[in-house]
């Protein structure tokens, strides 16, 4: 199975966004995960001045025909407003996570993959993104604030749609389709314009020599800023209709419109800061016999404290500290 990589669905959000004020997909994608704020939150944040997170999840559900899909991809993104600043953290889809019973109940409790809460979440009644949300909660032990989630299908749909974009690709380089693995997609150095199919194929190659020196990272940030140049285009604006119906049935989130438009904004910046955090670790046979991927605990915990400091999440460690550089009163 093949991981939908980062920003897919933050495209579809992007394009709808433009969309909102004019139709009614908004009400179709809006998922409401029943909480004011995190519980991890003392309180609620302003996305337009706060520091947040938002879980991007890309759902394949094309096995199942839209039933019960599996996340794929989670990826946790940090935004500071007031800087630019973003960070991105994926977590492998074979993370061994544990859910509990009062959740999902008896049936479904117990240790899982990563990818399977969200298909749990379903199934149990509990809910796809909000099991998922809040187990990458218990995992990093920060808060998310919001989610984003888009479909395999709809991905390919949404570029398509768009009549494709045009990237310039740096280095050469060829990925096997994601519609079918006989198929090999050919990517030559220059502006290239791509449909969904190619598109995807283009933003998750990552076996391939190349992509040590074009980066997965880099090629993501070329495709965001191509999509959201693409959407906001005359001929793009017009096409309301078109887009109701995809982007009604492939995305899912909780962000407002004027969040949206917060999100939009910082990710549109002319000087952007990104950094990638990566949880280190090995693919290792457990007890009940599965492949998990098990993280390196020190590489993990710094995973952790570097989310806390991007989220200006005040620990018992930085608030002793601070507490010491404070000059006496004596």
């Amino acid at each position: 199975m093949r991981r939908i990589v980062s920003f897919l669905f933050i495209l579809a959000l992007l394009i709808g966004g433009g969309f909102y004020y004019v139709s009614k997909v908004y009400t179709a994608s809006y998922q409401d995960l029943d909480r004011e704020k995190s519980d991890l939150r003392a309180e609620a944040v302003d996305i337009g001045d706060d520091p947040i997170s938002i879980l991007l999840m890309g759902v394949e559900d094309y096995s199942t025909n839209g039933a019960a899909g599996r996340a794929d991809t989670q990826i946790v993104m940090t935004l500071d407003p007031d800087t630019n600043n973003m960070t991105m953290t994926s977590i492998p889809r074979d993370t061994k996570v544990d859910i509990p019973a009062y959740k999902v109940g008896e049936k479904y409790a117990g240790s899982h993959k990563l990818n399977a809460t969200y298909s749990l979440g379903e199934v149990s009644g509990y809910g796809a993104e909000k099991l998922a949300v809040e187990t990458v909660e218990d995992y990093l032990e920060i808060p998310i604030d919001k989610f984003a989630s888009v479909n395999f299908e709809g991905f390919m749909d949404i570029v398509d749609l768009m009549g494709g974009v045009t990237i310039d690709v740096k280095e050469g380089f060829w990925e096997r389709s994601s519609l079918d693995h006989d198929k090999k997609i050919q990517f030559e150095k220059g502006p290239t314009k791509m449909t969904g199919e190619e598109a995807l194929a283009f933003v998750r190659m990552r076996k391939r020599d190349v992509g040590l020196t074009y980066t997965r990272d880099e090629r993501q940030r070329q495709f965001l800023k191509a999509s959201i140049d693409e959407a906001l285009s005359a001929g793009n604006l017009l096409k309301v209709n078109d887009f109701t119906d995809v982007l009604g049935k492939s995305v899912s989130t909780n962000l407002k419109l004027s969040e949206l438009y917060a999100v939009q904004k910082a990710l549109s910046s002319n000087n952007p800061s990104t950094e990638t955090f990566l949880i280190e670790g090995e693919d290792k046979r457990l007890n009940d016999g599965l492949y998990y991927f098990v993280p390196d605990e020190v590489s993990l915990a710094q995973v952790k404290q570097k989310l806390k400091t991007a989220l200006e999440i005040q620990t018992a460690s930085n608030a002793d500290s601070s507490q010491e550089n404070q000059p006496s009163n004596s």
